[in-house]
């Protein structure tokens, strides 16, 4: 087969005498202005390896170069969708997890909350009551503009309210409340430009809990990134966080199907019709050292009906168990540190589980349904600011709030890739450092 080129007659006497020195049995019959196409492994190729491969040899060495185009390829498209991810406690004194989001037209740039347990964005705007960050101008936005009541996108968010011809809502998060107006407009993340997303404009926060800079909702509800980019991304996401104490946006939050880890355990997504924002997953047991320790079946089991059962969450910091399963990790975790060594435990405080001397800590696998999660040391401990007093970084649920709830929080995620495919119902796990 060949494939006719306009060439100089120079550079095809150069070509072919390479070829006839190399091969002396090849054609050299004039082919006037054309170019022969010989595959890598033709007897007349300039590039055929100077030793013979063996067929298996051949099909391997094409495999291997096919398998570094496709990563390439992959990469090409994967990029779009990766947007950096930043501890906010170095950045903003916050302890969320933050992305950085272009919106509106031209794009404004601002910081926003990484959240799997909230549907619904928002980002404080001009002339916000209570808010401290920057601001959102929607008047220099071409692209902006309010939901009016009688869009479905109204009935969408919690609390809505038609005081005038635009629709409006009213949230509770933590110990804050939010005041925000229903507004639609372009929003980007890494380069992929969402048109029309819905969110809310703040107008007023009252309380400490608020993120400062805003919130982009992970969660499964119809307002949320998932829902609204469906055709985008399919619904999948996954995210590598960074050590709290990180100073850069070393981590990622990757966007879409594509380029998702292969090697990864999974662990399937349960479904919670009153909490159904949630990521619900089954925690079957939990080991300490080598130990699988004793816990009451019914502090870990699903229960739709009462909200019980276990959630990954990218909001809190420190995973909380309820207290039967706290108590018996605990125990362990203070038995085996101090097995060597009459050691004593004090207080820090939410931490009831310290010391003032330098431990050993044990593993912790959090062990779910066809998926164990191992923590290594960095998971597990937090250290004073002085560095003189060392914490289990885990604490039982509060008695008043969720005290069915199991929640694996950002620390003991830290340097782990999370994947949440909910097309095929399941949260993946795979270790990653992206501490920087």
């Amino acid at each position: 087969m060949k494939t006719t080129f306009s060439l100089s007659p120079l550079f095809l006497f150069l070509l072919f005498s390479l070829v006839q020195g190399l091969n002396p049995k090849c054609d050299t019959q004039d082919h006037g202005s054309t170019l022969q196409v010989f595959h890598v492994f033709s007897p007349c190729s300039p590039f055929r390896p100077s030793k013979a491969l063996s067929w298996a040899e051949s099909v391997l060495q094409l495999q291997a170069k096919d398998q570094v185009r496709l990563q390439f390829l992959a990469s090409l498209v994967a990029g779009r969708s990766v947007v950096p991810v930043a501890s906010g406690r170095q950045i903003i004194q916050s302890p969320t997890y933050i992305v950085r989001a272009k919106i509106g037209t031209p794009p404004q740039t601002l910081l926003m909350a990484m959240d799997t347990s909230n549907d619904a964005a928002w980002i404080p705007c001009t002339a916000c009551d209570g808010c401290t960050s920057t601001l959102f101008a929607p008047e220099k936005s071409t692209t902006f503009k309010n939901v009016n009541c009688g869009a479905p996108q109204c009935n969408q968010v919690p609390n809505p309210s038609c005081g005038t011809s635009s629709c409006s809502f009213n949230l509770t998060y933590g110990s804050s409340t939010v005041a925000a107006n229903v507004v639609q407009d372009t929003v980007t993340l890494a380069t992929d430009p969402i048109p029309d997303y819905t969110f809310g404009c703040v107008a007023k926060t009252i309380g400490p809990s608020t993120p400062p800079q805003g919130l982009l909702g992970l969660g499964r509800g119809p307002l949320s990134l998932l829902s609204q980019t469906q055709n985008l991304y399919q619904s999948t996401f996954s995210y590598c966080l960074p050590s709290f104490k990180s100073l850069n946006f070393s981590g990622s939050l990757r966007l879409g199907p594509v380029a998702q880890p292969i090697r990864i355990k999974y662990t399937p997504l349960l479904k919670n019709p009153r909490r159904s924002s949630l990521y619900y997953v089954n925690l079957v047991a939990i080991r300490v050292g080598r130990r699988i320790v004793n816990i009451p079946p019914e502090a870990l089991a699903f229960n739709p009906a009462t909200g019980a059962g276990t959630i990954f969450d990218s909001g809190t910091v420190f995973t909380r168990l309820v207290a039967p399963a706290y108590v018996a990790v605990r125990d362990e975790f203070r038995r085996r540190v101090g097995a060597k060594a009459n050691l004593t435990v004090t207080s820090l405080g939410g931490f009831d589980t310290c010391y003032t001397v330098p431990i050993v800590a044990p593993t912790i696998t959090f062990m779910f349904s066809g998926m164990n999660v191992t923590l290594p040391e960095d998971n597990i401990l937090i250290h004073s600011s002085a560095g003189s007093t060392t914490c289990l970084a885990m604490a039982s649920a509060p008695d008043n709030v969720n005290s069915v709830l199991n929640v694996i929080a950002n620390m003991q995620q830290q340097n782990h890739r999370v994947l949440y495919d909910v097309p095929n119902s399941r949260l993946g796990v795979a270790r990653e450092v992206c501490t920087k």
